[in-house]
């Protein structure tokens, strides 16, 4: 739990300004667009929420909730005056079945062990109300495996069909499933590979790997995952280091 706490913090230094938070919201954009549009009253519900700041996000598209089993990712919520945040694990979500038009689930799933990995999306099923949308970000491609791993406590990287296997299980249908970030998969590779070779650098000394770069390089790398936003609303990737998906259950 320490190792989880060290990453929250970590994250809610760098989720308002960092290029990948940027990036990502880009990415996710389009998905809670498409998921929201003409449905009176979205109820929406963020599962392993962190801090809650995508729940700020989802507010966006109608009644949005998060929770976490992490004391202190929801003590730095609500510090921030987000207050509809609970405790909970993602394995039991805190909320009635057929409750929820849209669920989300952003790098949870991997750093979970396979039984839980199952719990967790059987309960995003669960909530939903029947027609209603899964948005699933997940870290991607096991040869991106590196000190960010560490970081984040992986226990997997997906690919697209591992990932798709998963979600089907479960009762889903897949309507998008696409990587993402594959602006920075070739740096990722070369950088990733070096430290394999070098060896993976201990929990307490992987903050760099979410550390806000300066601010020129920064502005560079926002620009670029906006472009690459851009191409994702009509075109999927065929690789990169995160896979995002959109799955309905069925009516």
């Amino acid at each position: 739990m320490r190792g989880v706490e060290h990453l929250l913090r970590a994250t809610a230094r760098a989720e308002a300004r960092h290029f990948w938070f940027r990036g990502f919201r880009a990415f996710i954009t389009p998905l809670l667009q498409y998921a929201a549009a003409g449905r009176p009253d979205v109820r929406l519900l963020d599962c392993g929420c962190g801090t809650g700041a995508n729940v700020d996000i989802l507010e966006t598209y109608g009644r949005a909730y998060g929770f976490d089993l992490t004391e202190i990712g929801l003590r730095i919520g609500r510090d921030a005056g987000r207050t509809r945040l609970a405790r909970a694990s993602v394995t039991a979500a805190p909320f009635p079945t057929a409750s929820v038009d849209i669920v989300t689930s952003f790098d949870v799933l991997y750093s979970l062990d396979d039984d839980d990995e199952t719990a967790a999306i059987a309960e995003m099923y669960r909530v939903l109300k029947p027609g209603g949308v899964a948005i699933v970000n997940v870290a991607a491609m096991p040869v991106l495996r590196g000190d960010h791993s560490v970081l984040s406590r992986e226990v997997r990287r997906y690919s697209r069909g591992e990932l798709r296997a998963r979600i089907e299980r479960a009762g889903f249908v897949v309507e998008r499933l696409t990587y993402t970030n594959a602006t920075l998969f070739v740096p990722l590779v070369v950088v990733r590979l070096f430290q394999r070779r070098r060896g993976l650098r201990r929990e307490g000394e992987t903050a760099a790997e979410i550390t806000v770069p300066p601010a020129p390089i920064n502005a560079i790398m926002t620009a670029l995952m906006r472009i690459e936003a851009l191409w994702l609303r009509r075109f999927d990737e065929p690789f990169g280091s995160s896979l995002l998906c959109l799955a309905r259950k069925p009516h």
